[in-house]
């Protein structure tokens, strides 16, 4: 009986292990880079073309290697950091992995020039698909020089399954400055296509982290320090105003090997609790030292993720250390122990001393002979009607307001019957204003407010189609928002009577409908709808766009940067007009139409700028989406956050009218629940005991 079972050859053994190590370009990046660190070296140059598809170089000034070293590192297994199996519960080296270069070798055409500080020659080493192509001695610098070009050459099913060059060299600038934080003394410097990307000379890590990510972060950082017998914990963090929505900006190291940790995630964010709005995340750059028998790296080939025997240890004293340097710098927020909170407190003898001439809280009031007589500040729930005001010789403790009896219940209600006076609003029809729960002032009687004919207001910036011209009566947002039933579908009712819409706190809708009431998003529907314009404008490639009176520069990351030259046609389509100026930074020179100030200002284009790139890397990573609709989708959620504010009637009519011509009302492009009806059944439920 013949045998079936035989060892592969060493080619296809070496590219079984590519499979597991070389996934992307970024990660033969990772791996020569770390190489280049635990050689020693103190300059490091990277140097990559097509976003690392046909050239990928890494030149040190490490130790270098002899002939015999250069050769057997390309063999599977081969390693200088690893001698016994204890060895692996004490690795402090990050490239330890013997199959590295003898995987790269596997699927590219590697070409390597080595040579140590005390020998004369160096050496020469080309492998094309494992297979040694030659072995020379050739002079050259002391280091090593490494290069990898056309990867995946003999493997094109690899190469097809590549992404874009943008989406690829952010992936690579994300393993460069991983590394480069964790070693700041070294200078590392990147290169793409002959230009220079990153620059970063040795020093500091602050100077590191500035260097990297703008000048904006010199004053945002705050150093964090704390030393246990268990774990040390040391680097920077971001104050609370610099916290962003997208989570681009964190760094976990341990023992100088970039880590991702959620639990450790969750303590820098606890730490952070009431000093950031919610959905906001915090920057930090965080090196935690411990001994290496406590943790495990080997529970992931790409050694991103480790397990501690005590994380509940680890958790807690990251949390201290993050708390402690807020604290320190100030970050958090403090309690006022000089303020009396006590303001309506019974004994108000010590309060109506502050109001007493010359006291803390005093005033004045100039009377007809040009006398200075005292008056008393009064809560506005104590003070009389203008015609009754008269001023007080001296002043007296403010009174707790008289409350009605339960028997005198009818009370309670008496303040929708009162006459308008100087502090109640002006009586007026219900379809007018009817936005009784914000927080704006209330206008005096004889002051009606009234819309200049010249405003522009917010809902004008999004197009409303024009009435057909029939004999049907026009479709009014009363018409449109009656016909919502229960299931959220339209009913034919036209013809009926404008029904007043209700803003809630800037921030909600609320209007009756057949069934009930009609609660909507007021941020997810503007979304709705600038989604829909922006996805039209991608597609026909007819965005308006609104001339910057000053164009506005704005710095980005090195990886937005990319995101922006990739997507330029894209953004383009939908109204943005940018130049580039270099160094990661673009001139701004036109922004959409659709999401201008309703002033007519074009405020915050560098901050909406910024921002988009960062949501649209960050859409981008966790959602497949293709280009046009990432960028659709990632354009009307930070434009629509602009929009909560106050609108007038009429526009929130609008509003209502654009949402539901929409081609879906129900939801944003996100899934989120843009309208919902409470039924009657349900209101009369909440009466019910």
């Amino acid at each position: 009986m013949q045998n079936i079972i035989h060892l592969l050859p060493d080619s296809i053994a070496n590219q079984i292990a590519a499979g597991e190590v070389v996934q992307r370009p970024a990660s033969v990046v990772k791996e020569l880079l770390e190489n280049a660190v635990d050689a020693g070296a103190t300059s490091v140059q990277l140097v990559v073309r097509e976003a690392g598809r046909t050239l990928i170089q890494v030149i040190d000034d490490g130790k270098g290697m002899t002939e015999t070293d250069a050769r057997m590192s390309f063999e599977r297994h081969a390693t200088s950091k690893i001698r016994t199996s204890d060895d692996l519960f004490k690795i402090r080296t990050m490239g330890f992995r013997g199959e590295a270069l003898a995987s790269i070798a596997a699927v590219a055409q590697v070409e390597m020039r080595t040579r140590k500080a005390d020998d004369e020659v160096g050496t020469l080493i080309r492998i094309e698909g494992s297979d040694i192509k030659a072995q020379e001695s050739v002079s050259c610098l002391p280091g090593t020089n490494i290069l990898v070009k056309n990867l995946f050459f003999n493997v094109p099913a690899r190469r097809n399954f590549l992404k874009s060059n943008s989406v690829e060299m952010r992936h690579i600038i994300d393993e460069f400055q991983r590394v480069a934080l964790a070693n700041s003394e070294v200078t590392f410097s990147l290169f793409h296509n002959d230009q220079e990307v990153f620059n970063l000379p040795g020093g500091k890590l602050s100077r590191r982290i500035v260097d990297m990510f703008g000048k904006a972060y010199r004053e945002q950082l705050a150093a964090c320090d704390e030393e246990t017998p268990y774990v040390s914990v040391h680097g920077f963090i971001g104050k609370p105003e610099s916290a962003r929505k997208t989570r681009n900006e964190q760094f976990f190291f341990v023992n100088n090997r970039f880590i991702k940790h959620n639990y450790l995630h969750h303590a820098v964010v606890g730490a952070y609790e009431g000093t950031i709005p919610e959905g906001h995340h915090p920057f930090y750059v965080l090196f935690i030292d411990i001994d290496p028998s406590h943790i495990d790296i080997n529970i992931h080939p790409t050694k991103t993720e480790i397990k501690f025997d005590d994380e509940r240890s680890v958790y807690a004293i990251v949390m201290a250390a993050v708390r402690k340097a807020m604290g320190i710098y100030n970050l958090s927020p403090s309690l006022d122990f000089e303020s009396d909170v006590n303001f309506l407190d019974g004994g108000g003898a010590a309060i109506a001393k502050q109001f007493e001439p010359g006291g803390k809280h005093s005033a004045t009031a100039k009377n007809g002979g040009g006398s200075s007589v005292p008056r008393p500040i009064t809560p506005s729930w104590a003070q009389p009607a203008p015609a009754d005001r008269a001023p007080a010789a001296k002043p007296a403790p403010p009174a707790r307001p008289q409350q009605p009896s339960p028997q005198n219940w009818q009370a309670m209600f008496d303040g929708a019957a009162r006459p308008a006076t100087a502090r109640s609003r002006p009586e007026k029809p219900v379809g007018d204003d009817v936005n009784w729960l914000d927080d704006r002032p209330v206008p005096m009687p004889d002051a009606p407010v009234d819309v200049p004919a010249d405003a522009t207001p917010v809902a004008a910036n999004i197009p409303v189609a024009e009435p057909a011209t029939s004999a049907e009566p026009p479709v009014t947002m009363g018409s449109r928002a009656n016909r919502m039933g229960q299931s959220g579908t339209v009913e034919a009712m036209p013809g009926e009577a404008e029904t007043a819409v209700i803003q809630v706190q800037n921030r909600f809708l609320v209007t009756t409908v057949k069934s009930g009431l009609l609660l909507i998003d007021q941020r997810g529907a503007y979304e709705r709808i600038l989604y829909d314009q922006f996805h039209t404008a991608l597609t026909k490639h007819g965005g308006s766009s609104q001339q910057v009176l000053f164009p506005k520069t704005v710095t980005v990351s090195a990886v937005d940067y990319q995101v922006a030259l990739d997507l330029r046609t894209e953004l383009e389509s939908v109204g943005f007009q940018f130049d580039e100026l270099g160094a990661n930074t673009f001139v701004i020179r036109g922004i959409p139409a659709q999401i201008a100030d309703e002033s007519g200002r074009r405020a915050g284009e560098e901050e909406l700028f910024a921002n988009l790139l960062a949501q649209l890397r960050a859409d981008t990573g966790k959602l497949k989406l293709d280009r046009s609709e990432a960028l659709a989708r990632s354009l009307a959620r930070r434009s629509a956050s602009r929009y909560v504010k106050f609108l007038s009637p009429s526009e929130r009519r609008a509003l209502v009218d654009q949402l539901f011509a929409s081609a879906n009302p129900s939801y944003t492009p996100g899934g989120e629940a843009i309208t919902s009806v409470v039924s009657l059944d349900k209101l009369s439920g909440l009466f019910k005991a």
